[in-house]
């Protein structure tokens, strides 16, 4: 029961995360344009990276597709974190490292959806075999 509460909590959490920044993605807010500006992606890769977390949270919150979402947002957040730690830094426009602390907090959550899926995965691999 717990670990099923877990996987589900891990799910939703991620999913609202991603869907919550999409307002300011396509919304064109002032440190979103200023982070794509920064790495050299404005404005296709605020947006192509905010229809990547759109996909990835609808299919977080569907049980049968929730490790593909999962595996998704565990590649965006790795890219969001590594901006971070290469160029962005932790704290972005004063915001105290709020952002960081979300990609990690979508990435841990990801991580565990992909290891409890992780059976589908391994399934979907064996299969050519």
């Amino acid at each position: 029961m717990l670990q099923k509460t877990l996987y589900l909590a891990a799910r939703l959490l991620a999913a609202v995360i991603m869907f919550q920044t999409l307002y300011f993605k396509f919304g064109a807010s002032e440190e979103s344009v200023y982070i794509f500006t920064t790495v050299g992606m404005e404005p296709w890769g605020r947006i192509g990276v905010g229809t990547a977390e759109l996909v990835a949270s609808v299919l977080l919150v569907i049980n049968r597709t929730a490790w593909i979402g999962a595996g998704i947002a565990l590649g965006l957040m790795a890219g969001a974190i590594l901006m971070h730690l290469t160029i962005l830094g932790i704290e972005v426009q004063g915001d105290g490292g709020y952002l960081f602390f979300l990609a990690w907090v979508v990435f841990i959550c990801a991580s565990y959806v992909l290891v409890s899926d992780r059976e589908r995965v391994r399934g979907l691999f064996q299969r050519g075999r």
